[in-house]
């Protein structure tokens, strides 16, 4: 099976398990910006509970941009925000030190464009989990797909399913319970390698 898919930032739980049960991965990337999705956002398991990250980007309502054009705000001190947030929530948790020097580049390193630095988080995401995903990209957009699992919706933040994960030990967890479908970071700093398992465990219908 072949999926079609928005690259997002340090893509949730749901993103990367249809993502690893396909044959190849096809990134979108001819399609309108949209706001308010996990294009720019992603959640993480903070001390108070779920918790948002942001990219800042630069954006207008008053005509349309592709997704591909959309530009990272990089005035703002979004990186070192989103560095110490991942520090703060997952110090103590398993894997945290065994993975922060393949990621810190990322909170470091400026990107210009927003989707090149959602690819190149993908990647860095790979080479932790040390995997191999056939991937491609669109040449064109395409509205109704025919010869792939159309998967886009999954970068839909306002209306996600209530999906049916298997919990795995989360740092507070003892504290808020288990909080399903976090970014893909959250599984990696409490599992490790182990989330590989995990992910091709999920999704059973796939």
């Amino acid at each position: 099976m072949n999926i079609l898919v928005h690259p997002t930032y340090f893509p949730n739980v749901a993103h990367f398990a249809a993502m690893l049960k396909a044959g190849e991965v096809i990134f979108e990337m001819h399609d309108n910006y949209q706001k308010q999705t996990y294009r720019n956002r992603t959640f993480i398991y903070g001390a108070n509970g779920k918790l948002q990250l942001s990219v800042p980007v630069i954006y207008s309502q008053k005509e349309r941009q592709k997704y591909r054009d959309i530009k990272i705000h990089n005035t703002e001190k979004w990186q070192m925000l989103h560095w110490k947030s991942l520090e703060s929530a997952y110090k103590t948790s398993p894997f945290f030190e065994f993975y922060e020097d393949e990621l810190q580049p990322l909170f470091t390193q400026k990107s210009a464009y927003l989707l090149d630095f959602n690819l190149k988080c993908f990647e860095t995401i790979l080479e932790c989990l040390q995997l191999d995903i056939n991937t491609s990209e669109t040449e064109s957009f395409q509205k109704e797909t025919t010869d792939q699992s159309d998967f886009r919706s999954l970068a839909n933040s306002r209306k996600e399913p209530n999906f049916d994960f298997d919990n795995y030990t989360q740092v507070f967890g003892e504290k808020h319970g288990f909080i399903s479908n976090l970014s893909i970071l959250d599984l990696l700093f409490n599992e490790g390698t182990n989330a590989v398992s995990y992910l091709e465990n999920q999704f059973k219908q796939l």
